[in-house]
């Protein structure tokens, strides 16, 4: 390491030996929309096999109970990633590595699309999930371009295409294996990162990592960054809990949405998924919010609108009659609900841990978006267990209480 210590890997103090840096460009609107075009294209890979559980499932022999490994691959795929993948953009050129990332996830994407087993599916789909991690390399590059006392503007707007990307992908992956099998989706998914990769090739700005130390070292100093920063441990919790709680509702309401008095086809099912897309609206917004100094109130109010959006997702869900449309419009209500929330968390807890040390922002948000990662991965998992033991209620009760766990840490801060 050459006499450099751990805190000064952690803090990036030494970084300022480098003989070279960060861009000093100014993002534009081309630019940032370039960003969330590209971020809302790469997630939709991760969130797509929660509409998809009821024909993957069925179609390799997994039982009902094990559907929720299909979403959960995908996600702990992408935890292992920004763990261990994306600190590598405080190392290396940030260009490159994106490029090699999505020419990773094309790959494992065409391959998952000719899975023969359950097994070989489940292994793609973390690949495909660690490959995709690139998107937390984009989102540090973005924030780096921000000018100054606008970083939750343009972190807000990108990240509005990646929640709009996440909001899409569930109504874009039905409707594809409606018409055509779920393992359609994979295949257009592959060539979508293929053309995506040539797209970024010729249009990304480069981004030069001011840190000098070895992969080894930087991986040493996620737990030192985790020690240090109080800010990242609270909101990155938090958001854990509300990314579960997200998974529970969008794992398991498609199970529902199929079964009486609902008895939506994939067709239908897509539809429902595609007006949960309007909480990506309220995105800039939160961002705005924390520019001015309200975080702590946004956020618990992102709380305490999840709860409720759970809330009243239990009380749609136990009609038992058809003919009405009423329970299928406040079931939709309470997605948009349970959307803004986790909308308003995500980005309010971003834009707080990318002003904490700008020259470890990529271990900073693969630290935050890892750790909530591996919430909505437990939510995946808990969501088939649910649905098993009590159904749709069970689904609903275990989705609020990660809702109420994290009020209580909003009311101990």
């Amino acid at each position: 390491m050459h006499g450099t210590s751990k805190a000064e890997i952690a803090t990036g103090e030494f970084a300022g030996r480098s003989r070279t840096g960060e861009s000093t460009e100014t993002i534009t609107r081309s630019q940032t929309l370039l960003f969330a075009a590209s971020v809302g294209i790469i997630v939709t890979n991760l969130f797509a096999p929660q509409t998809l559980v009821g024909l993957i499932g069925p179609s390799l022999g997994a039982a009902g109970s094990e559907s929720g490994l299909v979403s959960m691959a995908t996600l702990l795929g992408y935890a292992a990633g920004l763990f261990f993948l994306v600190p590598l953009s405080d190392l290396v050129e940030n260009r490159v590595l994106v490029l090699r990332m999505l020419c990773v996830a094309a790959l494992a994407a065409a391959i998952a699309s000719l899975a023969p087993s359950a097994a070989s599916l489940l292994t793609m789909l973390f690949v495909l999930g660690a490959a995709c991690s690139c998107i937390q390399v984009l989102v540090p590059v973005a924030a780096s371009m921000a000018p100054s006392g606008q970083d939750g503007r343009v972190i807000g707007d990108v990240m509005s295409g990646l929640m709009i990307g996440i909001l899409l992908s569930r109504p874009l992956a039905s409707l594809v294996a409606d018409a055509f099998g779920w393992r359609a989706f994979y295949g257009l998914s592959a060539g979508a990162l293929a053309l995506l990769s040539m797209l970024l090739g010729l249009a990304l700005p480069r981004r030069r990592p001011l840190t000098h130390a070895s992969y080894a070292a930087l991986i040493a100093s996620l737990l030192e960054l985790l020690r240090q920063e109080p800010v990242l441990r609270r909101r990155a919790f938090t958001a854990s809990l509300v990314m579960a709680a997200f998974s529970v509702f969008w794992t398991a309401v498609a199970l529902r949405l199929a079964a009486a008095p609902f008895d939506l086809s994939q067709k239908g099912i897509a539809l429902f998924a595609l007006a949960g897309a309007g909480g990506a609206a309220a995105t800039p917004l939160f961002g705005r919010a924390g520019d001015r100094g309200w975080t702590r109130p946004a956020t618990i109010a992102c709380h305490l609108g999840l709860i409720a959006a759970l809330a009243l997702a239990a009380w749609a869900g136990a009609a038992q009659t058809g003919g009405s449309w009423l329970p299928l419009v406040l079931m939709g209500v309470s997605a948009v609900l349970l959307d803004i929330g986790v909308t308003g968390d995500q980005t309010l807890g971003r834009r707080a841990i990318n002003l904490l040390q700008p020259k470890a922002r990529g271990r900073l948000n693969g630290l935050f978006v890892g750790i909530f990662f591996i919430g909505g991965a437990v939510g995946s998992l808990l969501a088939g267990i649910a649905w098993a033991w009590g159904g749709w209620n069970a689904v609903c009760a275990a989705g609020a209480a990660f809702g109420v766990l994290a009020l209580v840490v909003d009311w101990a801060e």
